[in-house]
């Protein structure tokens, strides 16, 4: 009894939102929340959960097998695939979140990408960042939770690991494989990396 009521429940929503212009490939797959919010222009893949308090603006598109729980979505944003947006998470207008990418309680800001691969929590990211694939924010050290400031048009290369309570200034730049530790001034690069090892003329082992 209680799947056919939720079944009921979740056609009169997806029949709401059509009639109210969103457009939902594969609606059969899609499921909301009583409270979810949605304005105009949006277009919704196959196989995307909506969770309690979700707030989706106008222009959206959201990608097949995504899941978004108490969070804001502004204006003009892409969502996925395989995204996930956790409770405390605002997407500012322009952003993307792309493949692979979970958000938690985090502030993205406007025109700022994260596309690939990437762990953002406790963070506010400001605007026109890019994000680069396999980045993760340490935001737990098994004790406490701290937090992530990335300012404007920082860019961050991939792999990078950026560990709070961490600030990176205005307009600067983390080199692709680095650990960040210590604040990073403005307009400047921060890199840690080892040194490359050649072996000239290098044989392996037979097996």
């Amino acid at each position: 009894m209680k799947q056919l009521n939720f079944q009921k429940l979740q056609n009169k929503l997806r029949n709401k939102f059509l009639k109210l212009g969103v457009k939902m490939l594969g609606p059969e797959t899609i499921y909301f929340s009583k409270d979810t919010k949605i304005g105009k222009n949006v277009i919704i893949e196959p196989y995307v959960v909506f969770g309690t308090k979700v707030k989706i603006g106008n222009n959206v598109t959201i990608k097949s097998f995504s899941h978004l729980e108490n969070c804001k979505i502004e204006n003009k944003v892409d969502i996925g695939p395989y995204a996930r947006i956790r409770p405390g998470t605002i997407l500012k207008e322009g952003s993307k979140v792309g493949n692979f990418v979970e958000i938690k309680k985090s502030i993205i800001g406007k025109k700022s990408k994260i596309n690939h691969l990437s762990y953002v929590g406790d963070s506010a990211v400001g605007n026109s960042v890019n994000i680069g694939a396999g980045t993760i924010t340490c935001n737990y050290d098994g004790i406490k939770k701290s937090k992530t400031l990335i300012k404007d048009n920082v860019f961050i290369g991939s792999n990078s690991s950026l560990v709070a309570p961490l600030v990176i200034e205005e307009g600067s730049v983390v080199g692709a494989g680095s650990v960040i530790t210590k604040r990073v001034r403005k307009k400047s690069l921060a890199l840690t990396r080892s040194l490359q090892t050649e072996v000239k003329n290098y044989k392996r082992k037979p097996k």
